[in-house]
């Protein structure tokens, strides 16, 4: 089920995004790992998310569908591969099948500012240099930010 190329990091196979956040590590870390709020800010702008099944912890699975606001339904599966709380996360993510060729992984790490604000990067691994290539072209990176933008406005009516 593990696609051998993901288990060895490569530049050339990856897109790197980051983001401070005006709220404290724990906080930016409970958003991303706890199933009560996940759901409510997860994916681009405009989308929601139909959550089928989602169990937070090593080796457990999220599966829901991203709905694009033209109503386009986007299967997805993440599987939690690493939780090194308040720091680490690490998942595959694609689409909700078994052995889904598209699949890459997923590596946030929350980093504490001396201000109280988080540092997030969050880089995706692709199989290859054209799944990466592809991603891109889809509009993984902007489509990212907007996610980003949206954990951040989530997370700063939490700590209201």
């Amino acid at each position: 089920m593990t696609n051998a190329a993901l288990s060895q990091w490569s530049i050339d196979r990856e897109i790197v995004m980051s983001r401070v956040i005006d709220a404290p590590r724990d906080l930016v870390f409970e958003a991303w790992s706890d199933p009560k709020h996940l759901p409510q800010w997860f994916g681009p702008k405009g989308f929601e998310i139909e959550t089928f099944e989602i169990d937070v912890r090593v080796g457990g699975v999220w599966r829901f569908n991203m709905i694009g606001p033209d109503g386009t339904v986007y299967p997805n599966r993440m599987r939690f591969l690493r939780i090194e709380r308040p720091s680490l996360m690490e998942m595959d993510h694609g689409v909700d099948q078994d052995d889904d060729p598209g699949m890459f992984r997923f590596t946030i790490t929350f980093a504490e500012q001396a201000n109280g604000k988080t540092v997030l990067m969050m880089r995706q691994l692709a199989a290859s240099t054209e799944q990466r290539d592809g991603m891109i072209g889809f509009g993984a990176v902007e489509y990212g930010y907007q996610t980003l933008d949206k954990l951040a406005a989530y997370v700063g009516g939490l700590k209201k």
